[in-house]
């Protein structure tokens, strides 16, 4: 039987969203071939160590059904350079042990692109998962990474049609770029039963960060928001007034469900913002949720504001209307002029607040792009056995 060896490579927790159906494709993959004694993929994945606790990884691992990484390089934090860094430095090892015919790398995190520029140092095929995503911010580190690991990638497998033409663009052989779909959206179709059968109040009951009321959370009744990145948590003069929107008049109209990273956490008690924030009625806090517990308050949510790129994408699924608090996005099928349930509103409270007011007037409004189906996993490893065949 004809083996091929594949690395696979997460580094942190959206990645794992984005692995679990490619290991479960690759899974089904090699029980066929028992039975017709076809190609085997002998399949090894690599955990970078970016985010390794409890709570940020093994949680996500046991609720996506995501076998242990089988070699970990226990990176831990750092510096951008210092988590690109150690990363070459063990991933080198791997590569000059394991001898893969392929590297497999998702999404836009350091481990992304240290992987792929170690691979290629080493000979080993590159492919992408999520590639062609474009913001056009070069101020946005992962920005940088999607460049660099898409100039370097032999296989560049995208999630949309805009993102193929964003490589043609930049002068991609056509016969690198497959588009596939969007591989989180496997994630959502595989797990959307187990998460509508949690219950609501529940969750934020087990979760919860403030003495806020739970009581009454109804579908449709309930905002839902998370926020990390540092262009709208790390500067008071940006947090303050976007907490005094989401305090006074978000939550003051109806409940506000907020999953809390640790990063905002740690800015509202640094600005001062925490006392209001924790004692505001309608405000739930909560501590970081699983994947099924978050993907099951957004099913019902009246309106999301995040500036997660992921959830952008469940929204459009769903169909839950998204304020995105970006004034950019590297996933422009999302927003409303293509079809999506996103608007950008950047951090700007007085064009929050517009958007806030029209978008809770438009309803809910599914949206599946072509290929967002819940087989992007199968397509991803059917492009890898067939560029070998070329």
């Amino acid at each position: 039987m004809k083996t091929i060896k594949i690395i696979s490579v997460v580094g942190a927790r959206p990645n794992f969203m984005k692995i679990a159906p490619f290991v479960r494709a690759i899974e089904m993959h090699n029980l066929a071939s028992q039975q017709s004694h076809g190609l085997n993929i002998n399949h090894i994945l690599v955990h970078s160590g970016q985010h390794y606790d409890i709570g940020m990884s093994e949680a996500f691992f046991r609720a996506l059904s995501i076998p242990d990484p089988d070699i970990n390089l226990e990176v831990g934090s750092g510096s951008h350079a210092e988590q690109v860094g150690q990363t070459m430095i063990a991933f080198e090892k791997v590569l000059r042990q394991e001898k893969s015919d392929w590297v497999v790398v998702v999404g836009d995190v350091n481990a992304t692109l240290a992987c792929s520029v170690t691979a290629k140092k080493e000979g080993v095929n590159v492919c992408h998962i999520e590639a062609g995503l474009r913001s056009g911010d070069m101020t946005m580190p992962e920005e940088i990474n999607r460049l660099v690991t898409d100039r370097l990638a032999d296989l560049l497998l995208t999630p949309d049609k805009i993102s193929s033409e964003n490589l043609r663009k930049e002068g991609v052989a056509e016969n690198k770029i497959v588009f596939v779909g969007n591989i989180m959206i496997d994630t959502l179709e595989a797990n959307r039963a187990q998460a509508a059968a949690l219950d609501i109040e529940t969750i934020c009951q087990e979760n919860s960060l403030n003495a806020s009321s739970v009581k009454g959370l109804r579908k449709g009744g309930y905002a839902l928001m998370t926020m990390h990145r540092p262009s709208n948590v790390d500067d008071p003069t940006v947090l303050g007034p976007l907490v005094d929107f989401l305090c006074d008049e978000v939550a003051g109209e109806m409940p506000l469900i907020w999953p809390l990273h640790p990063r905002s956490g740690k800015r509202l008690k640094e600005f001062g913002l925490w006392s209001k924030v924790e004692q505001t009625s309608g405000m739930v806090l909560l501590h970081p949720i699983g994947y099924h517990e978050m993907l099951r308050l957004n099913m019902d949510a009246r309106i999301l504001l995040t500036d997660s790129g992921g959830l952008q994408e469940e929204c459009t699924v769903l169909g839950t209307p998204c304020l995105t608090l970006r004034w950019n996005t590297e996933r422009p099928v999302t927003l409303r002029e293509h079809g999506g349930a996103s608007v950008l509103v950047g951090n700007d409270v007085e064009r929050i607040r517009t958007e806030y007011k029209n978008t809770l007037a438009s309803g809910r409004k599914p949206m599946r792009p072509e290929f967002w189906d819940g087989h992007t996993a199968e397509r991803c490893l059917q492009a890898i056995i067939d560029y070998r065949e070329n």
